[in-house]
């Protein structure tokens, strides 16, 4: 159809599309006309919902000296204060001004199109127990039917719409004039200014000062709110500036060159199933804090990037996601779910990679003992965990390693192989150095380990680490039950160490209790028991000689004189366990004794059981099998004997003790022999 034929169909319709046209631009100027008379009443009403909920949430008062639109959807306030209750001034706002969109105020909502903040404070302070932002941590008192709505929330959906909300309160464009953020206690006061920032079309930047100059952080990135993407990059101008507020609150002292965190996507997968992916990085990253290490940790470099899933009830960072520092690059997957039952499980596999990228990755100042090792060969490590932390003994775990073609050149910092030789070892007592120890035959009271009774080497390695002589450092079955008693208590109610764990932390490591110390501890294992160059023999015969087994008596030969006058060749079956049972608590071996000298009945249990073990491993065919595994026979030298007790006879014989301890024993005996045979 030709333009003129359209024209000849449309022309006895022409006056009536007039009309038509006229009325929607009258619909529209009225809509003008009615917006702009009502909004003032609509301004009102907001900032009104805006005090009620400042007041009865918070406790604040929230205060407007003037408020008007200063445009056509532009509103501006002068002297904007929050003021919580009996508690100092939170903000302190000088001028403000928002454009924002009528429509959004018909809902009694705000939505930000450009902001102006100018000459603002905000104070955090504290004083004594009392602070002006304890508003925060205040739970909300929540009716049974909110409790259950929580209890069964859908966590995907939830985060949705935090994400959502946060997105849809920042402006697309932004200026702020001196604006100062500060924190005072009684003990420190911290400051942040922003002369300037500014965040143009999405495109952010901004300077930080700290207190009179003293540092200066830059903030740079850009900001999409339709698609939910953000990308902070936050650099130092100078190194090893420490972040404020941090070590004078706790301690902690953080210090960085640049830190880069990009949001690359939201997307919500299904109605319980929400993605977050992106990534991270940073420059020159320090961290320093007593119970972390006890030198300043250093990253030179590493960055991140893969994706975090959001489920119904879960939360799991993604097995394809990356962690590189350095040259060194893992896939850890990490997963949580919290209904029906709260279930953790977590699992790495790197596949086989270079040593040496390990050792390069670990931060200075983290694991001293191992600084400037080189290694040769590639291992592989898998590692897979599941706990159900309302079921522990579920729990699940499997840690191998293929360090086949692992060689040690050359060792770090500190060197295993000098344990072949004599040397000195500094026994503590928490942190206080009591003595030094040569460890040698130089030394009269070193014992070598064919010195010592056969019956007191089977007894320790019975109660501290049965297959010392077959594993490389590690008992998995061992960890396993230390976490499931731990995770049962709710506290470390039971340790895990082998004893080349635990002679690696005597010998080669500080008592300083730091949370990397363990995982050195580790490492330091790992590698000695690879190597092969200590022996079992030798560490075992060093463990001996160095383990406290009292206040200040430390190896077998001041243990066996201190406590029997006897050298340890001659300890009977008796000794040697009773030896064993005080290695995990040294201090309280005193405790077990009575004033005749004589074991106290509770210890009989522990006679019982491991007695019982060392016969049934055929462990004392050679020793002579006294009643009771020897615990009658077991008595402390007189001069470490308690005092009698008060109102006890001086005639009471040793004998008339041994017959009233024997019927609560041999009770206790006769029970732990039927659960042994369970």
């Amino acid at each position: 159809m030709k333009l003129k034929d359209i024209q000849e169909y449309l022309m006895p319709y022409k006056k009536v599309i007039w009309i038509a046209l006229g009325v929607l631009v009258g619909l529209l100027a009225l809509s003008v006309v009615v917006g702009l008379s009502i909004r003032k009443e609509l301004l009102s009403k907001t900032l009104a919902k805006v005090e009620r909920k400042f007041r009865d949430d918070y406790a604040i008062v929230f205060k407007v000296e003037e408020a008007r639109f200063s445009g056509l959807n532009s509103v501006s306030m002068r002297h904007v204060e929050l003021l919580p209750d009996n508690r100092e001034k939170l903000a302190d706002i000088g001028y403000m001004e928002i454009s924002i969109q009528l429509w959004s105020l018909l809902f009694g909502e705000v939505k930000v199109g450009n902001l102006q903040l100018h000459d603002t404070q905000v104070s955090f302070v504290k004083r004594d127990s009392l602070s002006n932002y304890d508003f925060l941590f205040r739970k909300k008192q929540q009716d049974s039917t909110v409790a259950k709505l929580t209890n069964e929330q859908n966590y995907a959906a939830l985060l949705e719409s935090i994400i959502k909300e946060v997105f849809f309160k920042i402006p697309r464009n932004m200026e702020v004039k001196n604006f100062e953020l500060s924190y005072r206690d009684d003990y420190m006061e911290q400051r942040v200014h922003v002369p300037d920032g500014l965040i143009d079309d999405g495109e952010f930047r901004a300077a930080l000062f700290l207190n009179n100059h003293e540092a200066q952080w830059n903030l740079t990135g850009h900001v999409n709110s339709k698609r939910q993407q953000m990308k902070l990059v936050v650099s130092s101008e100078k190194e090893n500036v420490e972040l404020p507020f941090l070590k004078g609150k706790y301690g902690l002292s953080v210090s960085f060159d640049e830190l880069v965190f990009d949001l690359e996507k939201v997307k919500r997968q299904s109605r319980d199933s929400l993605t977050l992916a992106g990534s991270w990085s940073f420059a020159n990253l320090s961290v320093e804090h007593r119970r972390l290490s006890e030198q300043k940790v250093s990253w030179p470099e590493a960055s991140g990037q893969g994706q975090i899933n959001i489920g119904k009830s879960s939360v799991e960072i993604d097995p394809e996601s990356t962690v590189k520092v350095k040259d060194f690059v893992v896939h850890p997957h990490i997963r949580y779910d919290m209904n029906p039952e709260k279930v953790f499980s977590l699992a790495v596999h790197t596949g086989y990679f270079e040593a040496q990228k390990l050792f390069d990755a670990i931060p200075s100042g983290l694991f001293n003992s191992v600084e400037g090792i080189e290694v040769q060969g590639q291992v592989a490590y898998d590692l897979d965990f599941k706990i159900n932390i309302d079921n522990p003994d579920s729990l699940s775990f499997s840690s191998k390693i293929d360090d086949k073609q692992l060689k040690i050149v050359k060792w770090g910092a500190l060197d295993p192989t000098e344990m072949n030789g004599a040397f000195v070892y500094k026994a503590y007592e928490d942190s206080v150095l009591m003595r030094e120890i040569v460890v040698g035959r130089s030394n009269p009271k070193f014992t070598a380990l064919e010195d010592i009774a056969p019956v007191l080497r089977k007894s320790v390695l019975n109660t501290e680490d049965p297959n010392f002589f077959q594993h490389k450092g590690f008992e998995e079955e061992a960890f396993k039950l230390s976490l499931i008693t731990n995770v049962k208590e709710k506290a470390f109610k039971r340790g895990a160490s082998t004893i080349s764990m635990q002679l690696v932390k005597n010998v080669f490591l500080n008592r300083n209790k730091t949370m990397m110390r363990k995982f050195e501890e580790v490492l330091l294992v790992w590698l000695i028991e690879n190597s092969g160059e200590v022996s079992k023999e030798r560490m075992y015969e060093v463990y001996l000689n160095v383990i406290e087994w009292g206040k200040n008596i430390y190896g077998i030969q001041e243990a066996a004189q201190y406590y029997f006058a006897k050298a340890p060749s001659m300890l009977t079956l008796g000794e040697s366990l009773y030896l064993a049972s005080i290695v995990p608590r040294p201090k309280t071996g005193l405790s077990s004794f009575d004033y005749s000298g004589h074991l106290k009945p509770w210890l009989q249990r522990y006679f019982n059981t491991y007695g019982s073990i060392m016969a049934k491993r055929g462990q004392l065919e050679e020793e002579e099998m006294l009643e009771a595994y020897g615990f009658y026979q077991v008595q402390l030298r007189e001069a470490l004997r308690p005092p009698r007790p008060a109102g006890v006879s001086d005639s009471l014989e040793a004998e008339d003790i041994e017959a009233e301890q024997e019927a609560i024993i041999k009770e206790l005996e006769k029970e732990e022999r039927l659960l042994l045979l369970e």
